[in-house]
């Protein structure tokens, strides 16, 4: 009755016996010829390996072999702690349509093949969704994104208005517990809003690999943190896009020129533009005057934001008494400077 009701239970021994002769060819020959594979299970019902190459790229993948193997293509699921679920779910329709081309073959240690070189050929792929948030969330039409996968680079072209500002991020192979490289390329940003962009950012990426000097004892041990989403939001909307448009908060002119050649580069001139604490700009006469002119008490805050203001250039006395006596003794001689005038006019 077998042989009448057809090949099946011949086939499928056959096919069991293909499967056995497969997962003994695993067992002896996948540490060679994958590097960081680990096999954890290598048994007809599944086979379980993981990948990795960081701490932080790392990839386990689960096979099952269906009816009719290797002629049918091997089921595949991928799961990672440390990749995103939709990109799992995109490698193994890219891996689904490669087995397509195996049938006939051995399927497992191809597959296992394929998945190395994913990780190796994309640094990226640990970032995939804070690219993805750079991509849709950050870019604008003016501007230009270009993704070099295999060395792990990211180049920003941006424009706001008349002000443009170009960038490379580097992501090492150790990312997150590597920080972002930053690479200025041109700009036409004054060169001392530049320092300070880019000075935040190094200091920002830093922040997130490097623990504190001082950590209190409840809090919990230090883990690297993703910078790449963190840095390229601070660049593009904290710095390309907001100074173009920012007015000074006392006199509310705009604090950049709309036309970038005529940036004011002298520090005496009353058109300088002074950057404080808070990240607001404030042109230098404007700032003078109100540091200079009462009241004092409390210390001089930002019209802007109500932060007290900060500069190295305008050291304010803790002694409020004597900071009014001053002013009270310039607005003196002033009045007595204009009287002597008037009487000599």
């Amino acid at each position: 009755m077998e042989e009448e009701d057809g090949n099946d239970p011949v086939e499928r021994e056959t096919s069991h016996e293909l499967i056995l002769r497969e997962l003994e060819s695993v067992r002896q020959t996948i540490a060679d010829a994958v590097e960081g594979c680990e096999l954890i299970a290598c048994l007809p019902q599944m086979v379980r390996v993981r990948l990795v190459r960081t701490r932080y790229k790392q990839l386990t993948v689960c096979m099952q072999f269906p009816e009719n193997y290797p002629h049918n293509s091997i089921l595949v699921e991928l799961k990672s702690k440390v990749f995103s679920e939709k990109l799992c779910d995109t490698v193994t329709k890219k891996l689904d349509e490669e087995i397509l081309k195996w049938h006939g073959q051995r399927q497992v240690i191809l597959a296992v093949k394929f998945l190395r070189s994913f990780i190796d050929d994309n640094p990226l792929s640990v970032c995939s969704d804070e690219v993805a948030f750079i991509k849709k969330e950050l870019i604008a039409e003016q501007d230009e994104l270009k993704i070099k996968q295999k060395t792990g680079i990211l180049t920003l072209n941006l424009k706001e208005q008349s002000y443009f500002m170009n960038f490379k991020l580097y992501v090492g192979d150790q990312y997150p517990a590597e920080a972002v490289r930053i690479e200025p390329i041109d700009t036409n940003f004054p060169d001392m809003m530049c320092k300070v962009f880019y000075g935040q950012a190094v200091d920002m990426s830093r922040q997130s690999v490097q623990p504190p000097l001082r950590r209190k004892t409840s809090e919990p041990p230090f883990e690297p943190k993703p910078s790449l989403q963190l840095v390229a939001t601070h660049l593009i909307r904290k710095c390309a896009r907001r100074y173009p448009k920012e007015h000074c908060p006392l006199c509310l002119q705009q604090a950049l020129p709309t036309d970038p050649k005529d940036v004011v580069t002298d520090s005496t001139d009353d058109m300088y533009l002074e950057r404080v604490y808070c990240g607001h700009l404030f042109h230098r006469s404007c700032l003078n005057t109100f540091l200079s002119t009462p009241p004092f008490t409390g210390g001089k805050k930002c019209p802007g934001c109500g932060i007290r203001i900060y500069h190295e250039k305008w050291a304010i006395t803790s002694n409020l008494k004597l900071a009014e006596d001053r002013w009270a003794h310039q607005e003196a001689r002033k009045r007595e400077l204009d009287e002597v005038m008037d009487f000599l006019e």
